[in-house]
C-alpha cells in the first residue's frame, strides 16, 4: 500500500493532485494505472493518468470531493495500491451514440478488454477540436472493424485530457494562469 499526504490543485474546473516523481516510478507503468485505495477515508478504484513527465496525477470528482469535503488547496491523505481489475470506463455521450447505433462495432467493443476500452476512450478524448473527435470516432469503429484491440500509434504516456494539458503534459497546477 502506497500512502501519501499530498495537495490539491485545480486546472480549469477539475480538481486533482500530482503523484510525486518518486511514487509514480514505484508504478508498473508511464502510462495509465489502475489503483484502489481511499482519499481522506473516501474508498476509490479509478485509473491514475499519464502527465506526460513520466509521472501520474489523479482527478479528485465531485462526488469524491462532495463524500470528503476537500477542495483545492487542501492536503489529502491517500493511500492506494496497483489492481489488474480494470473497470469499466464512463463512456463519453458522443461515443456511447455513436456504439449504440452500430450493433455490429458495440459487439466488438464489448469484446475488448477493460483496459483496451480505457485507452479507445483516452484517444478518441485526447482532442478539443470536436471535428476530430467525431473522426476519431469513425477511425476506431474501422480498426476495430478491421481486428484491432487497441488505438495504435499514440503515446500512452502523456496527458490525453485536454482540458488540463498542454502538447501531451499536464499544465503546471501551481501556477495560477492554468
Amino acid at each position: 500500500m502506497i500512502r501519501l499526504k499530498t495537495k490539491l490543485f485545480t486546472i480549469g474546473d477539475t480538481t486533482l493532485l500530482r503523484l510525486p516523481d518518486e511514487i509514480s516510478a514505484e508504478l508498473p507503468s508511464r502510462s495509465q494505472v489502475m489503483v484502489k485505495g481511499s482519499l481522506n477515508g473516501y474508498e476509490f478504484q479509478t485509473a491514475l493518468e499519464p502527465d506526460g513527465n513520466w509521472s501520474h496525477w489523479l482527478a479528485i470528482d465531485e462526488k469524491m470531493r462532495t463524500a470528503t469535503g476537500v477542495k483545492a488547496g487542501d492536503t489529502v491523505a491517500l493511500d492506494f495500491e496497483v489492481t489488474k481489475d480494470w473497470i469499466e470506463p464512463t463512456i463519453p455521450s458522443d461515443l456511447q451514440k455513436a456504439l449504440d447505433a452500430d450493433p455490429e462495432v458495440f459487439a466488438l467493443w464489448s469484446r475488448v478488454t477493460p483496459m483496451a476500452r480505457w485507452e479507445w476512450i483516452r484517444w478518441i478524448a485526447s482532442t478539443a477540436n470536436p471535428e476530430t473527435r467525431a473522426k476519431r470516432i469513425v477511425v476506431s469503429f474501422s480498426k476495430l472493424r478491421h481486428g484491432e484491440r487497441r488505438p495504435c500509434c499514440f503515446n500512452r504516456a502523456m496527458c490525453t485530457n485536454p482540458h488540463v494539458s498542454k502538447g501531451g503534459r499536464l499544465l503546471d497546477p501551481t501556477r495560477t494562469e492554468n
